[in-house]
């Protein structure tokens, strides 16, 4: 029986370990175990009595292993809970800290919007600022010259992955200060733009000069640049925020994830654990019971009739074999407990760092505290010498934190020099820039003076620290013993210290070395600005030269405008003069802001102690500024003297000068010397207050100076402190480590000995146990078991063999339905490639869109450029026509007009083709802004693939999801069916057992826990039922949310969706029959409880009934599992079918594609087509423009032609109206020269200017008409001479005649050809107009389609703007979208974790109750001996515990996979709205552009048709010219037959200028006379010029020498004004002496006022332990009032029995004194007789007793005869020795003496403490200086209070004050002992 029990136990142990096993290992148990319980009837016969010994022996054993193991359990239970707890809080922290978190990221987005709106305000004020400066240059008439603006590249910093979780925090401080940076930058912004409202208020009041407005436009520029930067920048830095949020909560979610996945980890590894606890105890008893079932079996076989002390001799044998097995076992046991305490050290540990990973955040803060409190907890902890290895934790901790500031400081140095480098290298980009340079000098300052600010708050902290070090260092000076220990310590913390100071020099030394180059910098900047300001002065210069070098060339050129030439040099010296004015307000305007600048470098210097030598450099840059600007000044005033002397000798040039005119010259050049005096006097005030604020800021230095060496070395003491810390932490870290190993060996040690011990106990239980499963082996030996019936054997076997198959059945099922899977797949992938196809055909076709789209607007284009060309060809032929007209009227005054007006229209020709080139670049513009759209929409268009994408892929991801719950349905069917199967087989097993060993009461008892259990079972199943209903429900609303979906998503998504539905609907259907499978296999459960009632109740019928109903039940079971496969056959033919369906829409899938295809290449087609319209017209218009260019150089060639016509011309009039050949050529010689000059002279473009031009034509025809009068007059003289001549030479006559004839036969030829060039005129000038008109329909057509080009520019900038909003939004839209997911997520994971602990915590409490009911059952039944059923119950228990367990874990799983399916539902649903509203958009675009073609389409055939109707017009005005042309051909020769008359006429009018002739010869005898009478009054008028240029040089060299004293006097201003300059030097030299001088004295200072500091410091510690000895003595004074030395009394009793007789009233008389009887009592008492005293003296000692007790005083050698001596006289003795100890006491060492001594110095007579050890030497005794007062015996007391004036003997000394003893009085060493006493008895 008892192996038959082990055997049990075994099986049932390996049962609850391997629930997840196969079924086969469990039916080969089985019949293993059948085999046994038959084999064990014939084998198991002896003595029973022993057996039942050792079986009780054995139950006792498991009842106490249990016992443990039950403790055991509760522990890890309790242990398991408080992890638990710790969890729970430590995720609550998370929370809080999760919360703090996102209020401070809201709080910095809320400074970040008013930092924006603040900038926003800014940039308003700027534009007014700068609209303001605008005005005013406007106002002054000079237009501000543009500057291009220097690109400025901002640094932008990346993300580059997150390592680790310091880095985080690391992060968030560097955004706050770049938030903090940002706020400094808006600040100094609004500084500038204040600055720059005063600079336009100012320009306003005293007007702009050029250089003056050419700076404010540069700096407008600067200023829009900055503004550019910083609103680049903030968009960045808010970019850059938003991505560390995003990483940080991605963090904060994975560090808890994973803190949740290991702490699972553990829990089931501590399950696992327990689990082989358990399976080994159970595997050691079975194998116990085993063995000892076969020796007695062995025993059995050999001889059943040997000798009971035989076997127990063996059986003692196998216990002791046995026990070492036990104690290997529990050694084993003992090394899994060390594993699970193993893990659980883990476990703690990873909650370390999790707390670790939370006080990261507030290390920073918390560190210097910590410091301080660790270092007072250190000292208090070494003074009570416990728990040492703690402290060191602490300390290590908090010099490892200070560690980690140290090297954040440093992390920030280098960040500092990072950024340096950077601006560095902008500088060499944008040195040009110098404002620029100046803001980012000014930026780099003020973050050098937030490290330095920090540092000023680190030195702070240290300080405190350095106070409470000096605190704990008094306090350890009262430990002796680890005084030396601690010394070391210090020593290596020094050493660490000194490491880190030279890291802190090396980061200074790097801080220096960027302050350099800082200084560099500065000094370029002045150098640049210098430069600037000469080029300036020198264009100045120039300006002024030309100005005066175009004025000499006047005055030259025209002598009469001198006097007003001289009056604007006049004016241009008041203008010099005002610039001079306007030059000092700038100097004040410098003045002044150099005030402001060193007002903020002292504000600044408090905090940066290194940027002294900036502040003196730039001083000195500004002196030499002003240097620069005064050398300046003089060269001015000299080139100002030169063109004084210059205008003078111009003057004295002058001729016709009046002398009222010199006189006002002269007063207003003595006015102009006064201003300039005013103007000196203001120069030297102002020089004066330069000098008073350089004598400020010197003063300011000197105080910035000490501050800063007060900081410097205060940072030096703190560092020295911070490298003792670090010494101490190492030290004591090592002392740790020693005191950790020390601690680990004593741990073991104690392990070891409790094991010991327990093994000990362990093994003295188990053999009393064995004892008694001996005799109870031995008791059932003697009985005998039936035998078994063979029939039940074989229905097992069947029915094994059955479930076998079963098993193969359903694993080909699974191996099938796995195949499908994959299929499944296979077929989903090749639908998202399908997709995937699919949009990116949709992207071509987009393309081919957007490519139509640029064609149309191509064209568009096209045509409104055609149209503005056309209008202008028409607007030049109505011009032409216009010119034509007055071309007539002038044709015969003269015909130069003509040929210019034909330059003018090949101008007008030219201007066409500009504007031409001009559309051509407009439309390149466009081009590119359409190319750049394409590029945005096909950005979008990936966007919207890539969303797409994640939509199927989170279908995907459902169906995976659905495709993992069946799986995991599956394993829970089986591991059911495994329990079902494995727990019905032991039913009948313990059905068996139960009719053998069973009772009608415990049957009852069973039974009621059994109901019991199957309540609880229905309570399970109406809420699992529930849950299926409420997952149902959430499915049929997912399966609804699904068909939106696929409504929504239209054209190639419907069929994935479809095929999406549909496998959700039937894994839903494979999810409800699973479920149906958990209620059939709850329902076996119930049967099997229902059998087990029935073998209750049928025990009386016999075990063959029950046997055949289990049997019935067994088969009923096999049917039920056949229908199971059955269904799992259906399953697989539904998942084929789906298959089959997928491959059908797959084809469909395809077809469509197909069909896609086609439509794409019927669209590629249409799209070429286009093309090739587009470059068919592309090719009509570069035609046009060739058949223009042609137009326009046959216009050239006609104009050309009708000049020579036009040159022709004026020869032929010229040779008809002049007689002689050569005056002829002359005239045509003047004519053609005048043709030639004019024709340059006209340059206008437009056609405006053409009336002007014709205009000053007909002034210039006027004047030729004057001059050909002029020429016809001399020919008239010329006529009358040849006249005369006619008359001498009548011959000459006659061939003059037949010349004439020969002239008038070449008249006639040139009338000829002049009517043919007529003709030709004609045929052009038709030709020129039809041009002109061509000419201006084509500018017509230009101007429509450069209308048309701004039009669409606005269209696309409206549609830009649109689009950045959409973009904006859709962007806010979705970061808020996911912020919102996020935050509901992780609300629903709290809340489903929070109900998962409660439900679980629920069911622990349940099952612990249960467990509880079950113990004491198990108690009463094993009181009665019954082991078997206890066991089956507990194994039900368990079962029923297990699958409860299961069933809440699945509720979970479901609700949590049903919350996910509502998220992503959710999410879905937002996608699917965003989608439809871009769709929605787009095919709104696509409308309108389609409505926009046809437009232009309608729009372009309109054009066309308008261009025919004007050519038909134009052609019939080319006819009606063409009549006019004829018409002007008959007044053509009208104008030749006049011509004609008129010879005849010059031949009479030639009679006539010879008559003529003879009186100009008259008049020219008269006019000789008048010329003899005019030289005459011209000699006089000589004579007078000379007497007046006489006196003209005089008054000129008067007023010279007046100028030359002017400027040797401004030469000696000068002078004076550079010795001040020098001596200026010299005091700013001595300044800065005076500065080193102040700083050397405040640094003693500061040395001395800290020797003050510590000095008071001991004062006050020296006081206060005056205080207490005060206090001590006060006490001391109020507890010894009236009370009596005890010693005294004693010495002066025993002193009155060794002095004589004679003497003894003296000395009674004495200690009367000294307990305050008075002299009456006492003359009293001694009157009486002896015996009265004697009686008192033996009353008061008690019969002489006490003598022998009492000390005698230490006599010293020298006295030989003590009992002769008087009673005084020994008495001193005595005070002298007891004052005088012979041994020193122990003695402290002087370091310990000096907190002591320092307190003496408040007694009452306010004397030192060193007066008292004065005193003392002083009188010779043995007392050493070393001794501690406090120390020395109670005789040789510190004497409490000295007196005034103690001198000479030791009786000065008073006792005490309190004390009723005698006052000492000072008594010679010759006075005898007689008159001392009296002297006493007198007071």
């Amino acid at each position: 029986m008892a192996s038959w029990l082990g055997g049990l136990g075994s099986g049932l142990g390996q049962s609850l370990g391997q629930v997840g096993g196969s079924l086969s290992s469990l039916t080969g148990q089985i019949s293993s175990f059948t085999k046994d319980i038959l084999l064990e009837g014939a084998e198991e016969v002896g003595d029973a009595a022993t057996e039942l010994h050792v079986s009780n022996s054995r139950l006792r054993e498991i009842e106490s292993i249990n016992a443990t193991q039950k403790l055991e359990n509760e522990r890890l239970k309790k242990v398991c809970s408080d992890l638990e707890e710790k969890h729970e809080a430590a995720e609550l922290q998370i929370k809080q800290l999760s919360i703090e978190y996102r209020n401070q990221l809201q709080q910095k987005e809320v400074e970040i919007s008013h930092l924006k709106a603040r900038q926003n305000a800014l940039q308003e004020q700027l534009r007014k600022v700068q609209a303001a400066a605008q005005s005013a240059q406007l106002g002054a008439g000079v237009l501000p010259p543009t500057s291009t603006s220097a690109s400025y590249v901002p640094v932008v910093r990346h993300s580059s992955g997150f390592e680790g979780d310091d880095m985080d925090f690391g992060d968030i401080i560097w955004s706050q200060q770049e938030i903090n940076r940002l706020s400094n930058e808006v600040s100094r912004l609004e500084s500038e733009v204040d600055h720059w409202k005063q600079i336009a208020l100012s320009s306003k009041v005293q007007g702009t000069n050029d250089a003056e407005q050419s700076e404010i436009c540069k700096l407008q520029n600067i200023v829009k640049e900055l503004k550019q930067n910083l609103s680049q920048e903030i968009d960045e830095h808010q970019h850059e925020l938003s991505v560390l949020q995003d990483a940080h909560r991605q963090k904060l979610i994975e560090i808890s994830r994973r803190h949740r996945e290991e702490l699972s980890e553990y829990e089931e590894r501590i399950e696992e654990l327990e689990n082989r606890l358990q399976q080994d105890g159970v595997s050691a008893d079975a194998m116990d019971d085993s063995k000892i079932s076969e020796q007695k079996n062995n025993a059995q076989s050999l001889g059943g009739k040997v000798e009971e002390l035989q076997v127990v001799n063996d059986l003692e044998d196998e216990i002791r074999k046995l026990n070492h097995k036990l104690s290997s076992a529990k050694e084993e046991n003992k090394i899994l407990l060390k594993e699970q305490e193993l893990a659980k050290l883990e476990k703690i540990q990873i909650m370390q760092e999790y707390e670790s990973l939370k006080s990261d955040f507030s290390m920073l803060q918390s560190s210097v505290a910590e410091q301080g409190a660790l270092l007072k907890e250190q000292e208090e902890k070494l003074q009570s010498k416990t728990s040492l290895p703690d402290d060191v934790v602490r300390l290590q901790q908090a010099l490892l934190e200070a560690g980690n500031e140290i090297a954040r400081l440093s992390s920030l140095n280098q960040h500092m020099i990072t950024l340096k480098e950077q601006l560095s290298k902008q500088h060499t980009e944008t040195d040009s820039i110098i404002k620029q340079l100046k803001f980012d000098i000014d930026f780099e300052r003020k973050k050098v003076s937030e490290l330095e600010s920090e540092k000023m708050e680190t030195v702070k902290e240290l300080d405190s620290q350095k106070e409470k070090l000096s605190q704990c260092s008094y306090e350890l000076n009262d430990l002796h013993i680890s005084k030396q220990q601690l010394q070391d310590n210090i020593k290596d913390l020094q050493e660490q210290l000194r490491k880190a100071w030279d890291c802190n020099l090396h980061n200074k030394k790097e801080i220096g070395e960027l302050q350099q180059k800082l200084k560099e910098r500065e000094e370029e900047l002045s150098v640049s600005l210098s430069k600037l300001t000469e080029k300036s002065n020198w264009e100045s210069k120039y300006t002024c030269q030309d100005q005066v070098l175009k004025e000499r060339e006047v005055e030259i050129a025209k002598l009469q405008n001198d006097i007003s030439e001289n009056k604007q040099l006049n004016e241009d010296l008041e203008k010099s003069l005002s610039n001079l004015r306007t030059e000092n307000g700038k100097l004040i305007a410098a003045t002044e802001k150099l005030k402001q600048e060193l007002s903020d470098a002292i504000s600044e210097k408090s905090k940066v102690y290194l940027e002294k030598d900036t502040v003196v450099e730039a001083l000195k840059m500004e002196k030499r500024q002003l240097e620069s600007e005064l050398n300046q000044m003089e060269k001015r005033l000299l080139e100002q003297a030169h063109k004084y002397n210059q205008t003078i000798e111009e003057l004295s040039n002058a001729r016709s000068m009046d002398t009222t005119a010199l006189q006002l010259e002269h007063e207003r050049l003595v006015k102009l010397n006064q201003e300039k005096d005013f103007k000196i006097a203001e120069v030297k005030r102002s020089i004066e207050q330069m000098e008073i604020d350089h004598q400020e800021t010197k003063e300011m230095l000197t105080t910035s100076l000490g501050g800063q060496k007060q900081l410097t070395e205060l940072v030096k003491e703190k560092e020295l402190f911070i490298e003792k810390f670090k010494n101490q932490a190492l030290q004591v870290k090592q002392e740790l480590e020693e005191y950790i190993k020390v601690s680990k060996k004593q741990d073991v040690l104690k392990q070891n000995l409790e094991e010991k011990d327990r093994s000990l106990a362990v093994m003295k239980e188990e053999n009393n146990h064995l004892k008694e499963e001996i005799e109870r082996l031995k008791d059932q030996q003697s009985r005998s078991t039936p035998m078994v019936e063979p029939k039940t054997l074989d229905i097992i076997i069947e029915l094994e063999s059955e479930v076998t198959q079963l098993k193969v059945i359903k694993n080909n099922l699974e191996e099938e339905i796995e195949v499908h899977k994959k299929t499944i797949e296979d077929q989903n992938q090749t639908t998202a490639q399908l997709q995937q196809s699919l949009q990116e055909q949709r992207k071509e076709i987009d393309e081919s869109k957007f490519q139509c789209e640029q064609m149309n607007v191509t064209h568009e284009r096209l045509s409104l450029e055609k149209d503005e060309e056309i209008k202008n060809l028409q607007k030049t032929i109505e011009q032409i026509k216009t010119q034509l007209h007055k071309e007539r009227q002038i044709i015969q005054t003269d015909s130069s007009d003509l040929f210019q007006e034909t330059k003018v229209q090949t101008l007008n020709g030219e201007n066409g083709n500009e504007k031409h080139d001009l559309s051509k670049a407009e439309i390149e513009r466009l081009v590119k802004g359409i190319k750049e759209r394409e590029m945005e929409i096909k950005l979008l268009n990936e966007k919207n693939v890539s969303l797409s994408q994640q939509i199927d892929q989170l279908s995907k991801d459902e169906v995976g999801k659905l495709t993992r719950i069946i799986q995991e349905k599956d394993l829970e069917i089986q591991a059911l069916n495994a329990r079902v199967s494995s727990a019905a087989y032991r039913q009948d097993v313990l059905s068996l057992q139960q009719q053998l060993q069973a009772y009608v009461m415990e049957r009852e008892q069973v039974l009621a826990v059994l109901s019991e259990k199957t309540r609880e079972n229905s309570q399970l199943k109406t809420e699992y039922r529930n849950i299926m209903d409420m997952v149902a429900a959430k499915e049929a609303a997912l399966v609804r949310l699904q068909e939106e979906n696929q409504k929504l998503c239209n054209r190639s998504e419907n069929s994935s969706q479809d095929m999406s539905r549909e496998t959700i609907q039937n894994l839903s259907r494979i999810i409800r029959e699973k479920d149906i499978e958990i209620d059939a296999l709850s329902q076996k459960c119930q049967t099997l409880l229902t059998v087990l009632q029935t073998s209750s109740t049928g025990t009386d019928n016999g075990s063959g009934g029950v046997n055949s109903n289990q049997f019935e039940e067994l088969l009923q079971e096999r049917d039920k599992l056949k229908q199971q496969v059955k269904k799992m056959e259906e399953w697989k033919q539904q998942v084929i079918t789906t298959v089959q369906n997928m491959q059908h829409e797959s084809v469909h899938l395809q077809e469509e594609l197909h069909k896609l295809q086609g439509q794409i290449s019927v669209e590629s087609d249409s799209n070429s087509k286009l093309q090739v319209d587009y470059n068919g017209l592309i090719q009509s218009y570069e035609q046009n423009e060739k058949k223009l260019k042609s137009f326009s150089q046959e216009l050239a060639q006609v104009q050309h032609s009708i000049g020579q016509l036009h040159n022709t011309k004026d020869l032929l009039l010229s040779k008809l109206d002049l007689v002689t050949p050569s005056v002829a050529a002359a005239s045509t010689i003047s004519q053609f020269s005048g043709i030639q000059c004019s024709a340059p002279e006209v340059l206008s473009d437009e056609s405006k200017l053409l009336q002007k031009e014709l205009e000053q034509l007909k002034k210039k025809l006027q004047e030729k008409d004057a001059t050909i009068r002029t020429l016809q007059e001399n020919n008239q003289r010329l006529s009358d001479s040849v006249a005369t001549a006619s008359e001498i030479e009548r011959k000459s006559q006659e061939g003059t005649e037949s010349e004439m004839r020969q002239i008038k036969e070449k008249h006639d030829v040139l009338q000829k050809s002049l009517r043919e060039k007529d003709i030709l005129i004609k045929s052009k000038s038709d030709q020129l107009l039809s041009v002109s008109e061509n000419l201006s329909n084509k500018e017509n057509e230009n101007e429509l389609l450069k209308q048309a080009v701004t039009n669409l520019k606005e269209r696309n900038l409206i549609l830009e703007m649109d689009i950045r909003k959409l973009k904006e939004e859709n962007e806010k839209i979705v970061a808020t979208c996911r912020e919102k997911e996020t935050e509901f997520r992780a609300l629903q994971d709290t809340n489903m974790q929070f109900s998962m602990m409660l439900k679980e915590k629920e069911f622990e409490s349940h099952s612990m109750k249960e467990k509880a009911l079950a113990f004491e059952k198990l108690l009463k039944e094993k009181e009665q001996g019954k082991t078997g059923e206890l066991n089956q119950l507990l194994n039900e228990v368990k079962s029923m515990q297990e699958k409860a367990v299961t069933f809440q874990q699945e509720r979970d799983q479901v609700m949590v996979a049903l919350k996910q399916k509502q998220m992503e539902s959710s999410a879905l649903q937002s996608e699917i709205q965003h989608l439809r509203e871009k769709e929605q958009r787009l095919n709104q675009e696509l409308e309108r552009l389609r409505n926009h073609l046809l437009e232009m389409e309608d729009s372009y055939t309109r054009e066309a048709l308008a261009a025919e109707d004007r050519e038909v017009k134009l052609r019939k005005k080319v006819l009606i010219l063409e009549e006019k042309l004829v018409s002007s051909s008959t007044a053509v020769e009208n104008a030749s037959h006049q011509a004609s008359l008129q010879v005849e006429s010059l031949q009479e009018q030639l009679n006539l200028v010879s008559k003529q002739r003879d009186e100009t010869v008259l008049q020219l005898t008269i006019s000789q006379d008048q010329v003899k009478q005019y030289a005459l009054s011209l000699a006089n008028l000589q004579m007078v010029l000379e007497q007046f240029q006489q006196e003209e040089k005089a008054m000129y060299s008067a007023e010279l020498e007046k100028h030359q004293k002017q400027t040797a006097e401004w030469r000696k201003k000068a002078e004076s004004l550079e010795e001040k300059v020098v001596s200026l030097q010299e005091s700013l030299g001595e300044a800065n002496a005076a500065l080193d001088a102040a700083s050397r004295l405040t640094e003693q200072l500061d040395i001395k006022e800290e020797q003050i500091e510590e000095l008071k410091k001991e004062g006050e510690i020296r006081r206060e332990m005056l205080e207490d000895v005060q206090n001590k003595l006060m006490n001391l004074m109020n507890s010894t009032e009236g009370k009596v030395d005890k010693l005294l009394m004693r010495n002066l009793f025993v002193g009155h029995f060794h002095t004589p007789k004679n003497k003894r009233p003296e000395v009674l008389r004495l200690m009367g004194s000294i307990l305050g009887i008075k002299k009456e009592e006492l003359d009293q008492l001694l009157s009486e007789d002896q015996r009265g005293v004697t009686r008192w003296v033996t009353g008061w000692l008690g019969g002489g007793a006490g003598s022998k007790s009492v000390p005698s005083t230490p006599l010293r050698p020298t006295h030989q005869n003590i009992f002769n001596s008087s009673f005084s006289e020994l008495f001193v003795k005595f005070l002298e020795t007891e004052s005088c100890p012979s041994l020193p006491p122990p003695k402290l060492s002087v370091h310990d003496m000096k907190p002591l001594g320092a307190a003496g110095t408040g007694n009452t007579s306010s004397t030192p403490f060193n007066s008292q050890i004065q005193d003392s030497a002083v009188l010779g005794m043995s007392r050493r200086p070393d001794t501690n007062p406090f120390l020395a015996p109670r005789s040789a007391a510190v004497p409490l209070i000295t007196p005034a004036g103690s001198s000479g003997h030791l009786l000065m000394k008073p006792i005490s004050d309190a004390l009723p003893t005698f006052t000492p009085l000072p008594v010679s060493p010759d006075a005898s002992a007689g008159a001392v006493l009296k002297d006493l008895l007198k007071q």
